[in-house]
């Protein structure tokens, strides 16, 4: 029994020191790693990991386009999600880059691009399609065990095309946007755009539903999701109807509170073009930050009072994450950039990263 428990020890440390040592010490280095999926000029498709300061720390060659990322809570490894409607998710040691395994959808499912991990590392949770009864949402559930994910069961998500989730803040309930949308296999056409059915849903990791909330507009597609350590929700839409027609792009739910929309000015939601890619949320510095593709913008609220901090164009901005002085974006075109959020004015700077290709979402480890 004692010699298990030290050798049980001795493999989280190595896991920690072999990423730097931080979470084990509870910091991070001066410059975070950017994980993000990144295509070439030549179409393409990598799992990256970059420095802020532009060193590359890895870019793996991947057969499907990834989405989103989701880092192991102990282990220097991250699980790269296929797109939907992609059937291949590609774990990567963050050490090296090495690809440890391709995780292949089951039949009859495909990936809707987002995951997580269970704080306690052994579970991860992620949203996938059921194409017998397409869109009917469901939460593929995989055991890591020995560096390998593999599927256990399912979990409805109570609606249809889930896309992302995230835990709340007590570690044991999720929180899910079902989009509302059904597509087939192997495809992006949506099938119901007049019976669209969005929700964001709250759920137990059993699968008990707590609580499940719409918006006013039937065809405004719930997808992208940040939620803050005190429980806030931020969702982020996609309206899938006339381009004229108002939408709410931006909704939150406080704790205890109803799913409402977030107080975003006419002018900037306009320039949204009916659609926000990612979202994400600064606790210390009390920020909310979406990224708007289709209009070139970027914004910044402050979450409490929903005051405007920062109108900027940028172009096909895409991933957005939060890092100790304010946000790091990404761009499908254009430069990276930082803004720094410390201020009453939010400045600006450009990263040295490679500029343009970058997918819509990033995460910071």
């Amino acid at each position: 029994m004692l010699r298990r428990h030290a050798l049980t020890l001795g493999s989280v440390l190595l896991g920690a020191l072999g990423l730097g040592a931080w979470k084990l010490f509870g910091h991070q280095p001066e410059e975070p790693l950017l994980l993000s999926a990144r295509d070439d000029g030549d179409g393409n498709h990598y799992a990256v990991g970059y420095r802020l300061d532009g060193t590359r720390a890895f870019a793996t060659r991947v057969a499907q386009r990834c989405h989103d990322i989701v880092e192991h809570p102990q282990q220097p490894l991250a699980l790269f999600v296929a797109r939907r409607p992609g059937t291949e998710s590609y774990l990567i040691d963050l050490r090296d880059g090495r690809l440890l395994q391709t995780i292949v959808s089951r039949p009859d499912r495909h990936f809707y691009g987002h995951a997580v991990f269970h704080r306690g590392g052994e579970w991860l949770y992620a949203t996938e399609n059921d194409t017998r009864d397409p869109g009917r949402g469901v939460l593929g559930v995989y055991r890591f065990q020995g560096e390998r994910l593999m599927h256990d069961h399912e979990l409805p998500t109570h609606g249809l095309g889930p896309h992302q989730l995230a835990w709340l803040p007590d570690g044991e309930t999720l929180v899910v946007a079902n989009g509302g949308i059904r597509t087939e296999a192997e495809s992006r056409v949506e099938m119901n755009l007049d019976a669209m059915e969005p929700s964001l849903v709250l759920m137990r990791r059993d699968g008990t539903l707590l609580s499940k909330e719409s918006l006013p507009q039937q065809m405004n597609s719930i997808r992208h999701l940040a939620v803050a350590a005190d429980g806030t929700v931020l969702a982020g839409q996609q309206y899938m109807g006339e381009p004229g027609e108002h939408a709410d792009l931006l909704a939150i739910k406080r704790p205890g509170e109803a799913l409402q929309a977030f107080p975003v000015g006419e002018e900037q939601r306009l320039a949204m073009n009916q659609y926000t890619a990612s979202v994400a949320v600064h606790d210390a510095l009390r920020l909310v930050a979406v990224t708007a593709p289709r209009g070139n913008r970027f914004f910044v609220w402050d979450l409490d009072s929903g005051a405007l901090r920062l109108d900027a164009p940028l172009p096909d901005c895409a991933g957005v994450g939060a890092v100790k002085d304010g946000f790091v974006v990404t761009s499908g075109q254009g430069r990276c950039r930082f803004y720094d959020c410390r201020g009453a004015q939010i400045t600006m700077q450009p990263l040295e990263l490679p500029a343009g290709l970058w997918d819509n979402h990033l995460r910071l480890v």
